[in-house]
């Protein structure tokens, strides 16, 4: 079954391009979902529509995880590495990697390949990518949790906040009953939609047995993509306990949980029918908390979820042990949090920076998800990054987008209902003891501390993007990276390890593979443009420019089929772990800890919803850079610390950018 899906999603990706995740472990799919065509079937007020296929139809016969041939894998990270060493290093790395590839590796493969066999009902990378995320001490803010910005409703009287933040929580309340009553129209990549995105087509694979639908839909260039992460999108937290973290699910939770001046309140968005509380009622209780003259809390609690895993485990069995159990259970059990900001904000910059950490006081960032509203009504989810890939937040972010654009539950001109909010809402309260205060106060001192040492930039560059770039069969994707690599060229005359996260959902319990962009190819090209332009052609610097194109392309192709060498080498080491074994010599090689210190976090996403997305650099001397190739220009929204000048480097990427384009024109560079 991978062999045939292999053949075909290598002609969707040469035909649609190559959209990737953004997030330190980068989130979206390979298969861009901005032009998906959801189903504008009205569902009535409880749904977002009703599909004629049920939500979890294709989940039962997806693909499975390829566990990649150790030989390829071991060809792979050895052509990833050249680029990062010179002569005597490689020759040392090349040594290992053969030793571990014909010795204890083949081993490690042997068994996880047996393993594999064992678990066909999920992914080999499964357990041990959710254990990475859990197991991580550091703090999620920063290190983990990426954010997206939606663009503003095109009705700008409906960018007001009080109304926005209704309309975008009834349209997520929809959203979830529309998936749980297993009407939400599951995820498939229509290759050619005509023939499969139809009513024709949808009654009759409806009617295939789940355990074969996969097939019947792959006979008309459709494919589904795995489902499993969206059961934790809704009343889901991250519970931080000593040395691993836990994944909490309560879906009999009703209620919402909203956050205003780091006060936080709860009432309830579905009533005991399961039904969605009338909107009004929500905008009357929305209004209510935006009028509460409640001062913000001395010490407000949110600080703690931007702690160390550890120092908030240990202050959070403090709290169950005070009192606080059932307060808490509140907050984890909550559909989603909801956080009604103060300020107005003023650039792009400011909106990243809020919506990607904030104040600190204002956020849960442990929830699985939180939209953020502030008073000018822009609005951002940010999401903890351990439960999925956000692949699932993406078609959330879009369907809620989509559903508040064009079909908004309440206007302007809405009046809030009669009701009595006062009883309805109910602020929580938690008891504190002076060693929790200086738990909070001690977050808070570490959070601003953090959050202090990031500076965001962004750059958009207006002569050419996609459509130039597709006319001249060149990958935009490739383009893009390529301009990150001369740019870090230019600015620190350097190559360095680099990372792009494909998602791997079109099999079952995929996750991400990483794309790594820096290569033999693009270092040959960045040196001619930036070091020999006056050595060469323009017809040379345009066919190193195809080569680049090329070879990203077969990398991405590779990466979106599970045929990468990070994944696989890291469960190899986690299985060595796990067995209590010595670590192979592979992995103690400097030159393997160099090529996964990745000072080049890349991602990138183009959606309707979507305005900007964010993450900090995933290492102290990093970038980390958010970017969009639209079809007339191309956006970078890229953050440092100080270890790194963000300004300069965007000037860099935007000197390449333009060397690239003058020479794609047939003219020389200057």
């Amino acid at each position: 079954m991978a062999a045939l899906l292999s053949v075909q999603l290598k002609s969707v990706l040469r035909k649609r391009g190559n959209a990737k995740p953004l997030g330190n472990t980068n989130i979206y799919a390979v298969f861009t979902t901005s032009q998906r065509q959801y189903s504008s079937k009205d569902g009535g007020s409880e749904y977002l529509h009703r599909s004629i296929v049920p939500t979890m139809h294709y989940q039962k016969s997806l693909p499975r995880l390829p566990v990649p041939k150790l030989e390829d894998t071991i060809r792979r990270y050895l052509a990833a590495q050249r680029p990062l060493l010179n002569d005597e290093q490689y020759s040392n790395t090349e040594k290992l990697a053969k030793s571990f590839q014909s010795g204890v590796g083949k081993e490690l493969h042997e068994e996880l390949v047996v393993q594999d066999k064992k678990n066909k009902h999920t992914s080999y990378i499964s357990a041990p990518w959710f254990d990475m995320y859990l197991s991580a001490r550091d703090s999620v803010v920063l290190n983990y949790n990426p954010f997206m910005s939606f663009n503003p409703d095109p009705k700008p009287e409906y960018n007001n906040q009080l109304v926005r933040a209704t309309n975008m929580v009834c349209s997520a309340v929809r959203f979830m009953k529309t998936l749980r009553a297993g009407l939400l129209e599951p995820e498939v990549f229509h290759l050619n939609p005509a023939k499969s995105d139809t009513d024709n087509f949808k009654k009759f694979i409806r009617w295939v047995p789940s355990s074969l639908s996969w097939f019947g839909a792959y006979m008309v260039n459709a494919y589904p993509l795995d489902m499993s992460q969206y059961f934790r999108l809704f009343n889901s937290t991250r519970i931080p306990k000593a040395k691993r973290d836990e994944l909490f699910v309560d879906q009999k939770g009703r209620h919402l949980l909203v956050m205003r001046r780091g006060n936080m309140y709860v009432f309830d968005a579905v009533d005991r029918n399961g039904n969605l509380v009338k909107p009004t009622e929500i905008l009357s209780h929305l209004k209510y908390i935006l009028s509460d003259p409640t001062p913000a809390p001395a010490f407000p609690l949110g600080y703690l979820t931007s702690e160390n895993r550890d120092v908030w485990a240990g202050l959070r069995e403090k709290l169950l042990a005070n009192g606080n159990a059932e307060t808490l259970a509140l907050v984890d059990s909550a559909l989603f949090c909801l956080c009604l900001d103060e300020d107005n904000m003023r650039d792009h910059i400011h909106i990243s920076h809020n919506m990607l950490h904030g104040d600190g006081h204002n956020r849960w960032y442990d929830k699985s998800f939180s939209i953020i509203l502030t008073k000018d009504g822009q609005a951002a989810i940010n999401f903890e990054h351990a439960w999925g890939d956000g692949v699932a937040v993406l078609r959330f972010q879009n369907e809620v987008f989509k559903d508040t654009t064009e079909k908004p539950l309440v206007s302007p001109d809405s009046q809030p209902a009669a009701v009595d909010s006062a009883s309805a809402v109910h602020r929580l309260e938690f008891k504190l003891d002076a060693e929790l205060e200086n738990g909070v106060a001690k977050a808070k001192e570490n959070f601003d501390a953090a959050v202090s040492k990031l500076t965001i930039d962004a750059i958009q560059f207006t002569k050419g993007g996609k459509e130039q770039l597709k006319k001249k069969k060149l990958s935009p994707d490739a383009i893009a990276q390529l301009s990150f690599q001369m740019g870090f060229l230019r600015q620190y005359g350097q190559t360095v390890a680099t990372y792009e996260s494909c998602s791997t959902a079109a099999f079952k319990h995929g996750r991400t593979e990483t794309i790594r962009p820096a290569s033999i190819h693009t270092k040959r090209c960045a040196h001619a443009f930036v070091h020999e332009p006056g050595k060469h052609s323009v017809e040379q610097l345009q066919g190193l420019l195809n080569e680049c194109s090329k070879y990203h392309g077969q990398l991405t192709k590779e990466a979106a089929m599970g045929q990468g060498f990070d994944r696989h080498l890291f469960a190899l080491r986690y299985l060595a772990g796990s067995k209590g074994m010595a670590l192979p010599s592979l992995y103690q090689d400097p030159a393997y800890a160099a090529i996964n210190y990745n000072i080049l976090s890349t991602s990138t996403l183009t959606s309707p919803a979507v305005s900007l997305g964010g993450f900090a650099p995933v290492v102290p001397d990093g970038y980390g850079v958010g970017y969009g190739v639209h079809d007339e220009w191309i956006g970078c929204n890229v953050s440092s610390y100080p270890a790194r000048n963000v300004h300069e480097f965007l000037q860099c990427v935007q000197k390449s950018l333009e060397d690239i384009f003058t020479v794609l024109e047939g003219k020389p560079i200057s």
